[in-house]
């Protein structure tokens, strides 16, 4: 089986950045059936809480709330 492991940094300042990594996780990864993982470090530590997932809006992404939730939903791990 394949496996991919996103490393992450990218905090909320830079929402379009911050949502590419949960993008390609749960539009890509997880619907081609490939094992995906997402590992967050420093600020993007933040895209975790709820109240922030809320505010960041990426630019051509859907909104980061909803990559996280179809992220969860296709069984991506998330390493914080």
């Amino acid at each position: 089986m394949l496996k991919l492991l996103i490393v992450t940094s990218q905090g909320p300042d830079n929402a379009t950045t911050a949502s590419v990594p949960f993008h390609i996780a749960a539009n890509g990864a997880g619907t081609s059936g490939v094992s995906c993982g997402i590992a967050l470090a420093g600020d993007a530590v933040e895209l975790m809480k709820p109240e922030v997932q809320a505010k960041v809006r990426g630019i051509g992404i859907p909104p980061l709330a909803d990559l996280v939730r179809s992220s969860i939903e296709r069984g991506i791990t998330f390493y914080i």
